[in-house]
């Protein structure tokens, strides 16, 4: 065989050994609602893989909140007016459709009730944010969470979010949002006035009690009532 021909014959075999293997046809990822919030559920849990119950841990439950106050989140996430970068990096590109789609997706899940300790508060301390939370504070101006979360906290249709369930850190650092201006809603922003009314110790003692409550076995929305004060909390949707 002339040297070229062998040449070629060698490099022609050292291609073909070094080549990979034919790839195998991928299985197709089914394209459900349930997949595509996936990166959601890595963070917030799902009825399969709920978040941890103890231990210390961040981010909120969002199963079984009103679809309105999810979708109005997820637009504050996109508009800037909350402000934590890997929400406004997933939900920027998405349209208001898909973030309705999204909020009644999470609105109808249902995950099981965290293990919640006792927070290590003194007795004094845990009944100050008791009364907050169930009377308010009438010389602060500060009404009782109650009003507009409804009786059992867990929250209220159509956009007012439950507070039982949430891990404390994530309760202080939303109080801490409010307080500082990163976190905005559209007027009226009673939450900032309410956070700006409260003292750190008042903060912490709503947020250890509320954080120590046991979410009720229905822990569904309160039905849509008129709520005896004109509160958004932040959770009202964008009117047109």
């Amino acid at each position: 065989m002339p040297v070229p021909v062998l040449r070629s014959a060698v490099l022609l075999a050292a291609v073909l050994h070094a080549a990979p293997a034919p790839a195998q046809p991928e299985r197709g990822v089914p394209d459900t609602l349930a997949q595509r919030v996936a990166a959601c559920t890595s963070c917030h849990g799902s009825p399969s893989a709920p978040p941890p119950t103890t231990g210390p841990h961040y981010y909120p439950r969002i199963a079984g909140k009103p679809a309105g106050y999810l979708y109005n989140q997820l637009q504050n996430f996109r508009a800037g007016r909350r402000q934590f970068p890997l929400m406004t990096y997933m939900v920027a590109p998405l349209s208001d459709d898909y973030l309705r789609e999204i909020a009644a997706y999470f609105s109808t899940q249902h995950l099981p009730a965290p293990v919640l300790a006792r927070a290590s508060l003194p007795a004094d301390q845990l009944a100050r944010g008791r009364e907050l939370v169930t009377r308010g504070d009438t010389a602060l101006k500060v009404p009782a969470c109650v009003a507009c979360h409804g009786q059992r906290l867990t929250g209220a249709l159509p956009a007012i979010p439950g507070l039982l369930g949430l891990p404390r850190d994530y309760i202080n650092a939303q109080f801490g949002a409010w307080r500082n201006g990163t976190r905005h809603a559209n007027a009226p922003d009673c939450m900032a006035t309410i956070a700006g009314r409260l003292s750190l110790a008042d903060v912490a003692a709503i947020s250890g009690w509320l954080a120590s409550e046991p979410l009720p076995d229905d822990d569904d929305p309160a039905p849509d009532v008129a709520h005896p004060m004109p509160l958004a909390c932040g959770s009202e949707p964008e009117r047109p």
